[in-house]
Parts: C-alpha cells; structure tokens; sequence
C-alpha cells in the first residue's frame, strides 16, 4: 500500500500533520520530516497534554545540540499516525526544540525506516510504500 502526502513546498521545511494519542487523549500536532534524526521527536508539552511524563520514561536520553548536551527521555506513545500510517507503542524520544513555535516535534528515521520513502521537494509530496504489516 504506497500513501501520498502533500506538503507545502515554498517554506525551508517540509511540515506535515499528525496525531498522537495517550492516557489523557489524542491531539493534532504539526511536524516536520527531519531525516538526520534518528529517533522521532515530540515536545514535552504535547506528551504532557496527552498525559505522559518523565516517570513514563522507558530510558533518559541525550543529544548534542549547538547548545550543548541536552537531556530528555524515551517513551511508547498509545498511538503515532502521520503521513497517512498509525503505529501502536512507537517510541519517541522527549526533548524542547529551542524554537518553541516551530513545531510540535520531528518526524525521524525510526518511523520513515519502516517504509520505502521517497520525498519529492519540487512536486511537495512525499510517498510512503507499505511493505509489511504495522502494528496498529
């Protein structure tokens, strides 16, 4: 199954919609495809409106940054969907971005591994094929 999702292609990043769901939950987020990331990004405010926190924590975690070493934490979110897939227990990693307005979190190669990928810049879109089933 191959999902195609449009994205605005003037601005510098390509954002995307998503939702993510919790004990308290689910909220829309506003996300942006970020392939140098490893792990998926959301901001604790969100995680923390869905009804998540740091005692939730499955590992502390940490990244480098232009402003050094900074600290969050791992956890499996109820559900994750964007680009047109969901996943059920995804993993993903907490952290403030320093633009706090930019976004609701990055979309990172733990989620876009799980598809062949391909992100047309010129054409806005990004199609995502489906190769095995998804834990739902």
């Amino acid at each position: 199954m191959t999902r195609t999702t449009r994205f605005d292609p003037r601005p510098s990043l390509i954002y995307v919609t998503g939702t993510i769901s919790g004990p308290d939950g689910m909220t829309q987020l506003r996300l942006v495809v970020d392939t140098g990331v490893s792990l998926t990004l959301i901001v604790p405010r969100i995680i923390h409106q869905i009804g998540y926190g740091p005692e939730d924590a499955d590992v502390v975690t940490s990244v480098y940054s232009a402003a050094g070493k900074e600290h969050g934490y791992m956890l499996r979110e109820a559900r994750f969907a964007t680009l047109g897939f969901a996943m059920a227990n995804f993993p993903v990693n907490v952290f403030d971005l320093p633009d706090r307005d930019l976004c609701d979190g990055l979309i990172g190669l733990n989620f876009l591994r799980q598809f062949n990928c391909q992100i047309r810049p010129k054409d806005g879109c990004i199609l995502l094929e489906n190769l095995a089933p998804l834990a739902a």
